[in-house]
């Protein structure tokens, strides 16, 4: 046996009665629901047809609500704030409107990546907050996506069976030198790599260990005279003269006026990426995220933009 509800009165009817109630007259409620005086004063009689009661008076001064009328338009309003919080519950639910969304990051990531792409996430959905994980390398970044801790994560690890991964920009490796470097030209040989102190991460750091591989190829074995695990501290010694550094680009930022900055002989990069768990379920937020990211830091702006800074770097040596 299928149930049955009772007939109840049009939504639209409800709301016309509020305007009416508040505007006094039916000719300022047309106006204020742009509908013509016909429509309003058809809404109100089927309203009161339907309930079985009169709501409104007419008359010379206006239209004013019946006793009955006041007791139901209260009840109106009352049915409109629900509704109301209906569809915030449902904008809720989405993740749009409200909650938040959790992102890993090694360091020079979640210090030159993430602001610009956070500050207009935030700007477009003003009720979700943010929480940023930072750490030294990327493992630890991918270790709490593994575990659940985050939703996304920004690595430059070559990409794992379990991740799904989009690349987001490339990040070139550079030489810095201190101010009384005097080089040859506008390049750099590996030789150049020899004449300082070198101020290089400590052993086992990811980023350094693709360094040295790659200039081994080149007959060139780096030994470091310091180990030093913060980005800022080994700028600060390069530019006081304490030697050199091979370095991303990113994590050699910002770098104090003086010091020369240039490619490596052979160039090498880092690919950049953010990552999720495959088959993972992204809430809305995390998805609206994702996609501010990607469209963001897509590969052609972000080459432009680098190599633009490179260029900028070379002319003020």
């Amino acid at each position: 046996m299928g149930l049955s509800f009772p007939n109840y009165p049009k939504l639209s009817y409800l709301h016309t009665l509020i305007v009416v109630a508040d505007s006094g007259s039916f000719s300022e409620a047309a106006l204020r629901l742009q509908l013509s005086q016909s429509s309003v004063s058809y809404a109100i009689a089927a309203l009161e047809e339907e309930l079985g009661v009169v709501l409104v008076s007419r008359g010379r001064q206006g239209a004013h609500l019946t006793p009955v009328g006041e007791q139901i338009v209260n009840r109106a309003r009352r049915i409109t704030h629900l509704l109301d919080d209906v569809i915030k519950q449902a904008n809720l639910a989405k993740g749009l409107e409200g909650g938040y969304v959790r992102i890993s990051a090694f360091r020079s990531a979640a210090s030159h990546i993430l602001p610009e792409v956070i500050a207009e996430f935030c700007r477009r959905y003003p009720a979700i907050s943010v929480r940023i994980a930072e750490h030294d390398d990327c493992p630890e970044a991918e270790e709490d996506l593994r575990k659940g801790r985050v939703d996304l994560a920004i690595t430059y690890l070559p990409p794992s069976h379990d991740l799904e991964t989009w690349e987001l920009m490339q990040d070139d490796f550079v030489a810095l030198f201190p101010a009384d470097f005097q080089p040859q030209g506008n390049t750099i040989d590996w030789a150049d790599l020899m004449t300082y102190p070198l101020v290089m991460a400590p052993e086992g750091d990811l980023c350094d260990e693709r360094v040295y591989k790659h200039c081994a190829q080149y007959g060139i074995t780096l030994i470091p005279k310091y180990h030093v695990r913060s980005d800022a501290t080994i700028v600060s010694m390069v530019a006081k003269g304490l030697g050199a550094t091979i370095s991303p680009r990113l994590a050699a930022t910002p770098r104090p006026d003086g010091i020369h900055v240039y490619g490596l002989p052979v160039p090498l990069v880092r690919n950049i990426r953010v990552a999720i768990l495959k088959e993972s379920l992204l809430t809305p937020a995390g998805f609206a995220l994702l996609d501010l990211l990607k469209e963001t830091y897509s590969e052609a702006h972000s080459q432009t933009r680098f190599q633009n800074e490179s260029d900028r770097e070379r002319t003020h040596r």
